[in-house]
């Protein structure tokens, strides 16, 4: 039986924990702080939160009212800079471009065809030489992976575990794509 997220967040503030230890491993291994970060369907915010605090804008989008009401309290309290957008993943449109998409364990939650379509608009929205980092199913993962390779302009940094980590590779990196399988 699918979980009831909207009821869940509304019984339980940080219901599903600390964020995903390898977000936190990839994003405190950059460089750079003040990239601009999309949190596709971030639920009640453990990644968004986390990602700001490193001085990330990040902007998280989930179905949840609950969720993003959640989310934009916790970040508040704190002065995080992230923008909370309530919206169903299956048909909202991105209007701005991002350096790094994050998408926690929510594509499962779609229809195949649903999902990968979700999935090419992001990459749609990637700015060059940015990242997509997806946590998901094990099972979903050879179908996104196959995704980003019909698409020379991807690199596969990880994929294992049920981790695919993919980066828009330049023009002269698109020659060769290494599968870190």
């Amino acid at each position: 039986m699918a979980t009831n997220y909207e009821t869940l967040y509304q019984t339980e503030r940080h219901a599903l924990g600390q964020p995903t230890k390898a977000f936190v491993s990839f994003f405190e291994s950059l460089p750079a702080s003040s990239l601009t970060v999309v949190d596709v369907g971030c639920g009640q915010g453990r990644d968004s939160l986390f990602i700001a605090r490193l001085g990330h804008q990040v902007t998280s989008i989930d179905i949840s009212p609950t969720g993003i009401k959640q989310l934009l309290e916790d970040a508040g309290a704190e002065g995080l800079s992230i923008t909370g957008i309530v919206a169903d993943l299956s048909e909202y449109q991105f209007i701005a471009s991002y350096d790094i998409a994050v998408v926690d364990r929510t594509l499962h939650m779609l229809a195949p065809e649903l999902r990968l379509n979700l999935l090419a608009r992001v990459m749609k929205v990637i700015s060059a030489e940015g990242y997509i980092l997806i946590a998901d199913e094990p099972r979903n993962l050879p179908a996104m992976l196959e995704l980003f390779t019909q698409d020379a302009g991807w690199q596969v940094m990880k994929h294992q575990q049920g981790f695919l980590f993919v980066r828009k590779a330049t023009y002269t990196e698109s020659a060769c794509i290494p599968n870190n399988a």
